[in-house]
Parts: C-alpha cells; structure tokens; sequence
C-alpha cells in the first residue's frame, strides 16, 4: 500500500510539472515551418539593409573626403557617380540621413 501512495504521488507530481505554455514561440512543432520561414525572412531583410549600408555609407564617407561637405541628399551621391544607383531599401524599412553630420542608418518604418 505504501509504494502505491509513493507512486501515486510521484505520478501526481510529475504531470502537475508539465503544466507549462504550448502555445509559446518555437516550441509548438506544427508552428515550426512558420517560425523558420518568419525567421529566414527577417535575416533575409536584414542583410540587405546591412548590404545598403555598406555601400551608402562609404560613398559618403569619399564624398565628404573630396567635396569637404556632405551631400545634401542621398541622390547626390548617384548624380556625382560615387553609386551608380541607390541600393534597394527592404520593405517595412527606409533610410534616414542627416546631411549636417553624414549619418546615415536604415531603419525600421512601424
């Protein structure tokens, strides 16, 4: 009788320890072919954005080295032939530029 209450009460202690969310990101294998997808996407949106960035932010960086200003607008750069057009800004993102200080950085719009 006694190891029947124990196992009883193993039993009972091991079930009341799996209580926890199925619901949560990356656990729930059925969600699994969407969180990889939602996942490669966003990796997907973020090297071209860093793509973008290594090629704008060194041509401002030569533009201000031989003007000894900084362009007053992105378009600047194409017109002068420092880029030979204006790299693909990913959806959902847009590209902010100061032209007092050359800053430039690709950001997220929501």
């Amino acid at each position: 009788m006694k190891s029947h209450l124990s196992l009883i009460a193993s039993t009972a202690l091991l079930f009341a320890g799996c209580g926890g969310k199925d619901d949560a990101p990356g656990t729930n294998p059925v969600n699994a072919p969407t969180d990889y997808l939602g996942a490669v996407a966003k990796g997907k949106k973020k090297s071209e954005a860093t793509a973008a960035n290594l090629q704008v932010a060194p041509a401002i960086q030569q533009f201000h080295a031989t003007e000894d200003r900084y362009p007053k607008d992105l378009k600047e750069l194409v017109d002068q032939g420092y880029l030979t057009a204006m790299p693909e800004i990913p959806n959902g993102m847009k590209a902010e530029y100061n032209a007092e200080t050359g800053a430039f950085k690709i950001v997220r719009t929501q």
